[in-house]
């Protein structure tokens, strides 16, 4: 009897580490502890494990068994410890021969040994850095095989195949890398074509899309700020490949990929309900998972019925709208998720829906009115690129039978927008107009003499605050590349102020 290292990967939030799971089996009364600050999820597996090991033809040893998992500072949970702990108990029992440190494994036991579906085997195959091998379950090999990496991949069905390759008695099944070929595409039902009206809207959306701005649409019920909403994603560009990754990671740790949906082609869209938890949209519980901003990464956070939402919700998305990323913090760890996702809020301008609608009256008072509006306090308007107004369409636009412009002709512009971006900051770790930074707006964002006078005097005319006034220059920038001009003129200054007085009046 011996001590085997086996080596894995952990999971904190989204960020990942290697564990080497140390077991020793020796002389004493027979027993089966695991230590390094396991949760309950590894805490169970032993009974896992136990079972499996003697379904699949092996013999759970009766000794002492003492399992580490190191580093033991760091909080381990999930359930893919199960096979590196069980092919580490039968290699320190000497039923399997000795192992290298360069082979990995993850995977999820079932009491008859066989590997099931498991979270996260993305993360494992991207952070795998120095594996030779790494063994997961067949179930997750369409997920595995979008990660192109320098070592094998084997997908096993059972603990006792994991085993039989280990001791050459078998090839084993090796994961063939998925090229973007291969992937499958989910069409978008939504197309701006069948929007009729609301130009103004449709060309806010498209200036967002094309700098990643965030922005809020204020009307009327049935005006279509749902519809624009969900046809956004129809004129954004399509994902990259690392995009895609990082999604589908997310997707993955989450549990919310299937045989229906085994990677994220398409950017995300999330739609939460106005009633939702704190948890639930910026992410929490014990241990912290992932909130709606996260699972919106790289693609749309629609809030619909903005102000309905609980008011530290509201104030909740200031610091990860800022940041693009948000911080869970638990009592000795914190965990880290990305939330770089495009804000898109819709409100009604008063309880009722019809301030200000010439087709209906309202019958709020003004005190109703200001207390709705004052839910949505000036610091979060104030991160909000876009304040856009989406009038009720005129029943001679519905009746319509020509189509507007469709979505897949904007789109072009969009990733002509977004190339040119990408280019222009090649050189730093930003690629749209939005992620700019005040000291960088020196460099990139030049205004002739004309549009500096006219910011200028609509800043101090409308009281607008310093993160105000980069974020028209900001957004002004992504209104010249769409027009494909080097400088900014006065024109998009022009343009870039007027989507930002509707936030004085919700």
């Amino acid at each position: 009897m011996a001590i085997a290292h086996i080596k894995t990967i952990g999971r904190l939030g989204v960020r990942c580490f290697p564990i080497t799971i140390e077991v020793d089996v020796s002389a004493g009364l027979p027993s089966f502890n695991i230590v390094g600050l396991p949760d309950t999820v590894v805490q169970e597996s032993k009974e896992r494990i136990r079972s499996a090991i003697k379904n699949c033809g092996a013999s759970f040893p009766l000794s002492r068994i003492t399992v580490n998992l190191a580093p033991a500072s760091i909080p381990k949970e999930g359930i893919g410890f199960d096979l590196p702990i069980a092919i580490g108990i039968l290699a320190a029992d000497r039923q399997l021969p000795e192992l290298d440190t360069q082979t990995y494994f993850y995977g999820e036991l079932g009491l008859q040994g066989e590997l099931k579906l498991t979270r996260g085997v993305i993360s494992v195959a991207r952070h795998a850095k120095d594996a030779r091998r790494l063994f997961i379950s067949t179930a997750n090999k369409f997920e595995a095989g979008l990660v192109k990496t320098d070592y094998a991949v084997f997908a096993v069905d059972s603990l006792q195949t994991c085993m039989m390759i280990l001791k050459g008695e078998s090839d084993g099944e090796l994961v063939p890398y998925r090229d973007d070929s291969t992937l499958p595409t989910i069409a978008n039902n939504y197309d701006f074509s069948e929007i009729h009206g609301q130009n103004a809207a449709k060309r806010a959306l498209e200036i967002a899309a094309s700098g990643h701005h965030n922005v809020l649409l204020s009307g009327p019920p049935g005006s279509g700020k749902t519809l624009l909403s969900r046809a956004l994603p129809s004129i954004m560009p399509p994902l990259t490949r690392d995009e895609m990754l990082q999604s589908t990671e997310i997707y993955s740790i989450t549990g919310l990929l299937g045989d229906d949906r085994p990677v994220i082609t398409e950017r995300p869209f999330r739609s939460p309900h106005h009633s939702a938890s704190l948890a639930s949209i910026v992410g929490g519980s014990n241990p912290p998972r992932p909130g709606e901003i996260t699972l919106a990464h790289n693609g749309v956070l629609f809030l619909d019925e903005f102000a309905e939402l609980p008011r530290n919700v509201i104030e909740a998305l200031r610091q990860p709208l800022e940041d693009r990323v948000i911080t869970v913090a638990r009592a000795g760890y914190s965990a880290e998720y990305p939330a770089h996702c495009l804000l898109i809020a819709a409100v009604n301008p008063c309880p009722c829906g019809y301030k200000d609608d010439p087709r209906r009256m309202c019958v709020c008072s003004p005190n109703q009115i200001l207390q709705y509006q004052k839910k949505l306090s000036g610091p979060i308007l104030d991160r909000i690129d876009i304040h856009i107004v989406v009038p009720p369409v005129p029943v001679a636009e519905l009746s319509h039978t020509n189509l507007a412009e469709s979505s897949t002709d904007i789109r072009k512009r969009v990733t002509r927008a977004r190339n040119i971006q990408l280019e222009r900051y090649k050189n730093l770790s930003i690629t749209t107009n939005s992620e700019l930074t005040n000291r960088s707006i020196q460099s990139f964002c030049q205004l002739n003499p004309d549009a500096e006078l006219l910011l200028n005097q609509a800043v101090e005319k409308l009281n607008l605050s310093a993160r105000s006034y980069y974020k028209i220059i900001k957004l002004a920038r992504t209104i010249a590349d769409l027009d494909g001009e080097d400088d900014i003129p006065t024109s998009a200054v022009a343009e870039a102020l007027q989507y930002r007085q509707v936030a004085v009046h919700v």
